[in-house]
């Protein structure tokens, strides 16, 4: 099996829990926030309104996770078939279980997908998670932030954990810039040898006293790594220095 679809497979056992939701507009951003992680599987414990306009707008290109949507009663519900369960979790509490951060609990919910689903449990926007309610999640994990104001928006919140677990789950690709092709040697030597003489020309370096100029330009274009097309556009500078100049350029 591919790294891609391990990553895949593990993802697809993550369950994003959203408790007592006020506002449908933050269910659509929260969906959303889980499509461009790779996350699909939404339940929604007694939502305030739900399905809604609203959702529907702040989901964007999500509406599918909204559509699979599982809506519960209770969270029971929501957790049941858990192999672990995380609550999210901002305020500091009495709670016998483990607390981790956002970026250690991601990595032992995908570690636990192996075993089964993984809920990753949020609460409403204006108190998070009861008590009670953080007291049936396995571990209680907390996005490190700003002490005097550490609440994050549900969305957000949900983001930087779909994130971390998206990390977790060995997806870390980025988007690469075009390669293009390097200078070779002898582009680079007639490079320095042209800069050297339009130099000369413009008496910015004097060859009885050259001192460091040329070294030190070959120590700057060395750490760049010229590529082609870049020396080109070199010479052409040099070039049309010397037409102003009068020197006969190479």
């Amino acid at each position: 099996m591919s790294s891609a679809t391990r990553s895949e497979a593990a993802l697809s056992r993550i369950r994003v829990v959203l408790v007592r939701t006020t506002h449908p507009g933050n269910i659509g951003a929260a969906a959303r926030a889980m499509l461009t992680m790779g996350l699909s599987r939404l339940v929604l414990v007694a939502p305030s309104h739900f399905p809604h306009p609203d959702a529907d707008a702040m989901a964007t290109g999500a509406a599918g996770v909204l559509a699979r949507a599982r809506v519960v009663d209770d969270l029971t519900q929501a957790l049941a078939g858990c192999a672990l369960t995380v609550g999210l979790s901002a305020r500091p509490r009495a709670f016998a279980g483990r607390v981790l951060c956002a970026r250690d609990a991601a990595g032992e919910a995908v570690a636990r997908t192996s075993e089964g689903d993984v809920a990753l449990v949020f609460g409403t926007e204006m108190s998070g998670l009861s008590n009670e309610e953080l007291a049936l999640c396995g571990i209680a994990a907390t996005i490190p932030a700003n002490p005097g104001y550490a609440s994050l928006n549900l969305a957000a919140a949900v983001q930087v954990m779909a994130y971390e677990t998206r990390l977790a789950a060995g997806d870390g690709s980025v988007w690469r810039a075009p390669r293009f092709a390097p200078a070779t040697h002898d582009e680079v030597e007639a490079l320095y040898a042209h800069a050297g003489e339009t130099l000369q020309a413009m008496r910015f370096l004097n060859p009885a006293h050259p001192k460091r100029l040329m070294p030190r330009l070959r120590r700057l274009f060395g750490r760049a790594g010229l590529e082609r097309e870049e020396v080109n556009i070199l010479r052409g500078i040099l070039a049309r220095i010397d037409q102003f100049t009068g020197r006969k350029g190479r």
